[in-house]
């Protein structure tokens, strides 16, 4: 028996959820095909429960902070089983309300794995289903290393099921996946080391921010290690993982090893070998800027494609495509420049357009960069003393502003409004004419000279 639809999204994460949805706004009939529980990685083991621990974590600094604002405060330690329990519990809701919303949207949904067939369509569940067009949104998932004991290891899916705080952690990777996690960590008191393979974090975006994030980390305490690429990993007698590296350094004992090394596409057993759709060299799948695949009908938004791998970005994405298939938008896609990006780190950093050197190797000598550092009003009255930085890249004579970088806090909340201004085409000029909103760090935007 084979069951006709308009369209089959396979995957049920944001990018899926979101095309699946607008496709039956459009009055298409429509079949989300999804194994695990729904909202993807952001929802179950990524942005959602991360935010939720870094607001725990947010916590634990201004208990710090508190004495020296005058408070008197004595605290008992901090309850990570209960902070797991609460906030399961409100994943749990947020499944549920996803497929609440798919039902009152009309939207078919089937809890199974799914394979393209050649004739073609969608094997799963047993059935056979028919539809003019495929989306595969099957998300990522992270890297493990093939070294002796990597298995020792546990990745972010895992550390949202840790049922208590490790006392030591060694967090491998340099990206914002590792620095998120190990700020975390450490911030609810667990001694952490980040071992990076090179000597920057943040390997991808302007070379100040990992900078200042590594000076900062070593202030509140984290043990970064620098040019230590691990080459296996052994448990001692007594239950604790250690780390050999490759230039013959052995560290640890660790209670827990977190691998942060990146992310692969999740799209083994969909059968994309047999309907011939291609995948680039890292394995994820190849699209055209309509995010369509070599195959005709199959189409791939989201992290399976490796493309800026961002739930917005999946969403965004997601519901673009549905508005061209169904709602007559024959041009609608994805830009994919100038898409912001926060990293909840500590202090979180903001950014959004070309890096500066980026702007130089496209605009060459047209680049005018401004730059300012200071230490934030909350922080002149706290022992701590974490820097603010921001960076201006602006190109050509009107100083068109290409790019946004800021490290500090509140970084997280500002960038999305001058996301709109960078995407709008603001110059420095427009920055310069906007009034300042005083105190804050965001009004060193438009003052900087």
């Amino acid at each position: 028996m084979v069951t006709d639809y308009d369209l089959i999204v396979i995957g049920g994460g944001s990018g899926g959820l979101a095309c699946v949805q607008r496709a039956a706004e459009y009055g298409a009939r429509a079949l989300l095909i999804e194994s695990h529980r729904l909202g993807g990685t952001c929802v179950n083991v990524g942005c959602v429960p991360k935010k939720i621990t870094w607001y725990a974590a947010q916590l634990a600094h201004a208990v710090h902070d508190a004495p020296d604002y005058g408070f008197d405060l004595s605290l008992s330690g901090h309850d990570w089983a209960l902070l797991r329990q609460k906030r399961d519990a409100y994943i749990v809701r947020l499944n549920d309300i996803y497929a609440a919303n798919l039902e009152r949207s009309g939207v078919s949904l089937l809890r199974a794995r799914a394979t393209l067939t050649t004739r073609p369509g969608v094997q799963a569940g047993g059935h056979h289903y028919r539809a003019s067009h495929i989306v595969l949104a099957t998300g990522g998932h992270a890297v493990v290393p093939a070294i002796p004991g990597a298995e020792l290891g546990i990745t972010s899916d895992d550390f949202f099921t840790l049922p208590a705080r490790p006392a030591d952690v060694a967090i491998v990777g340099s990206g914002y996946i590792a620095v998120e996690l190990a700020g975390l960590f450490s911030a609810l008191g667990t001694h952490t080391t980040l071992l990076v393979r090179g000597e920057r974090l943040l390997g991808c975006f302007d070379p100040f921010l990992g900078v200042q994030l590594l000076d900062t980390m070593r202030e509140e305490g984290l043990e970064p290690l620098l040019h230590a690429t691990p080459t296996a990993l052994r448990r001692d007698p007594q239950g604790k993982i250690n780390i050999d590296l490759a230039d013959g350094r052995r560290v640890g004992p660790f209670d827990t090893v977190l691998w942060a090394i990146g992310r692969k596409a999740s799209v083994a057993g969909l059968g994309l070998d047999a309907v011939r759709v291609l995948c680039d060299a890292a394995g994820f799948v190849r699209t055209d800027p309509f995010q369509e695949t070599n195959v005709s009908g199959i189409y791939a938004i989201g992290d399976a494609t490796g493309r800026a791998q961002l739930t917005p970005v999946a969403i965004a994405a997601g519901r673009r495509l549905a508005d061209r298939l169904f709602g007559g938008q024959k041009d609608r896609r994805l830009d994919y420049e100038n898409i912001p990006t926060v990293i909840f780190s500590h202090p979180p950093i903001g950014t959004v357009g070309l890096t500066e050197a980026e702007a130089r190797r496209r605009h060459g000598a047209a680049v005018k960069v401004y730059s300012t550092g200071f230490v934030p009003l909350y922080h002149s009255m706290t022992t701590r003393k974490p820097r603010t930085l921001m960076k201006l890249v602006t190109v050509g004579s009107e100083e068109r502003v290409a790019g946004v970088h800021v490290i500090g806090p509140g970084a997280d909340e500002m960038l999305q409004g001058f996301a709109v201004a960078v995407r709008m085409g603001a110059t420095k000029r427009d920055f310069d004419d906007t009034v300042a909103i005083h105190p804050t760090s965001a009004e060193e935007l438009v003052t900087m000279r």
